[in-house]
């Protein structure tokens, strides 16, 4: 704004004297856990609920996600899963976390086959200390089919 002469350069510097870095809450590790205290806390004076607290899976799940929404995204849930909630405690199916992403690739069953067939083969050759003819025997497979997986995936030797 202050490029375009929208906003006095003057007052800019005088209020930009401190900044504060607030990161993403994708970065801020278990204040996760913090927060969704708070909120539950929160929704439940809203909603006149007495949920207690989290599973072990609601709070796998909560550190794990990658929040996207930030803030917004973690109040909302809570708060959604404090109204779902059938027992004392949140689930993770209450929190109903899940990323999108993850559910494509792990039905997708091609790039299953794919990551399986390459770590296979890393693993062979680990194994057999690059030896070709063994790798290709612990796999199952003949040897011209090990070095077209090899060749498919460019894993080197």
């Amino acid at each position: 704004m202050v490029a375009d002469k929208t906003f006095r350069e003057d007052l800019f510097y005088r209020i930009s004297e401190i900044t504060i870095n607030i990161p993403p809450l994708r970065e801020r590790g278990e204040d996760v856990l913090l927060l969704a205290r708070y909120f539950l806390n929160t929704a439940n004076q809203q909603t006149h609920r007495n949920i207690s607290g989290y599973t072990d899976e609601a709070i796998d799940a909560l550190i794990a996600h990658h929040w996207p929404g930030n803030i917004r995204e973690l109040q909302n849930k809570v708060k959604s899963a404090v109204i779902m909630a059938d027992g004392k405690l949140v689930t993770a199916d209450d929190l109903a976390l899940f990323n999108l992403n993850e559910e494509k690739i792990a039905l997708n069953l091609r790039q299953i086959r794919e990551e399986a067939e390459r770590t296979a083969v890393h693993r062979a050759l680990s194994m057999s200390d690059g030896n070709m003819s063994n790798t290709a025997n612990l796999l199952g497979i003949t040897r011209p089919t090990l070095y077209s997986l090899m060749d498919k995936y460019t894993i080197q030797k």
